[in-house]
């Protein structure tokens, strides 16, 4: 029977951003991610794709909140700190091509959103809205 040393646990994959390097932190305060780990990492289970690490804007929060999803109020009953212009947050890919295409997309954190996001959002797009 092997002593144990040399039985390891395979570590997880990193994951990658939409420029092919290891995926960075999105946000610790307030704390996001579809894992609540601070990045925009994703699982099947996430079907938003919560993969974009947005620089939030007042326009973007306004135009969020008037196509029904109200980022800014806080929700504690959920953990939800409410969102304030300035932070950072993963937001869903989807969300944030609609935004751009209604002319309201946040910048974007290129090295801390998941390449996933890809599946969605087209690069040149992501790059023309670099933070």
């Amino acid at each position: 029977m092997p002593d144990g040393s040399s039985f390891r646990r395979p570590e997880k994959p990193s994951a990658l951003n939409v420029l092919g390097g290891v995926l960075e932190s999105c946000s610790l305060a307030p704390l996001t991610g579809w894992f609540r780990d601070g990045c925009c990492n994703t699982d099947a289970r996430d079907i938003g794709l919560h993969t974009v690490c947005a620089v939030l804007t007042a326009e973007f929060l306004e135009f969020s909140r008037s196509v029904g999803n109200d980022l800014s109020t806080p929700r504690p009953e959920y953990g939800f700190p409410g969102l304030a212009p300035g932070q950072s947050w993963c937001l869903c890919a989807g969300r944030w091509e609609e935004a751009r295409q209604a002319g309201h997309a946040p910048l974007v954190n290129l090295a801390a959103t998941h390449a996933a996001t890809l599946a969605v959002v087209r690069l040149e797009d992501l790059q023309a809205h670099a933070a």
